[in-house]
C-alpha cells in the first residue's frame, strides 16, 4: 500500500470537530482522516485469517493447528505437510507470503473440503442404491458399523418416542 487511505468519519464526530462560530456548515460535510499505510490495523480491526485451501485458517494459532480447520486435514496430515515442506511450526500470522503460497500448493495436492464431502456423499448414495446392509442402515438412520442400538445411538435415532400402553413388567415379589 503505497498510497495513504482516507476514510469518512461519522457525522457525530465531524460535528464535534467543527466547534465555534460560523463553522456550522462544516458539520454537514464529511471529514476525512489520514491513516498511516504501514499499520496492519484498520480502525481497531486487524486481519484475522489467512486463506488456505478455500478456508480461512486462524492467524493466532500455530500453522499445524491452523491447517486442521480444513475438512480432510487432521493432526497427522498437517504434520506430514510441514515435514514435506521442511517448514517449522510457526504462528500463522508470522508466515511470509511465499511460505503461505507453498503451503497452499502442498494442500491442493490432497482431497479436501467440497471434493471430499462430495466423494463421501457419492459413496453413501451408491451403498443406498445397491441396497447392501450398510446402505439399508443409512436409509433407516441407524448405525452401520455394528454398534448396539438397544440403549445408545440417540444421535442417529433421534429423540425417544414413548410407546402408548407399554408398561414395565412387575418385579419379583
Amino acid at each position: 500500500m503505497a498510497q495513504a487511505l482516507a476514510l469518512p468519519v461519522a457525522h457525530g464526530l465531524s460535528s464535534s470537530i467543527a466547534i465555534g462560530k460560523g463553522n456550522a456548515h462544516w458539520a454537514l460535510m464529511p471529514t476525512y482522516v489520514q491513516l498511516p499505510s504501514s499499520s496492519p490495523k484498520f480502525l481497531g480491526l486487524t486481519v484475522k485469517c489467512a486463506r488456505v485451501g478455500g478456508v480461512e485458517v486462524p492467524n493466532n494459532k500455530r500453522i499445524q493447528c491452523s491447517l486442521q480447520y480444513i475438512h480432510g486435514i487432521g493432526r497427522s496430515l498437517s504434520k506430514q505437510i510441514l515435514n514435506d515442506l521442511s517448514m517449522e511450526n510457526k504462528i500463522t500470522k508470522d508466515l511470509s507470503e511465499e511460505e503461505l503460497i507453498t503451503i497452499r500448493d502442498e494442500v491442493s495436492k490432497y482431497t479436501i473440503e467440497g471434493d471430499l464431502r462430495r466423494f463421501t456423499a457419492m459413496n453413501i448414495r451408491r451403498l443406498k442404491e445397491i441396497q447392501c446392509y450398510r446402505g439399508t442402515r443409512h436409509i433407516a438412520g441407524l448405525p452401520c458399523r455394528g454398534q448396539r442400538t438397544k440403549n445408545n445411538c440417540r444421535t442417529l435415532k433421534g429423540k425417544r418416542v414413548a410407546v402408548a400402553g407399554k408398561k414395565k413388567a412387575p418385579g419379583p415379589r
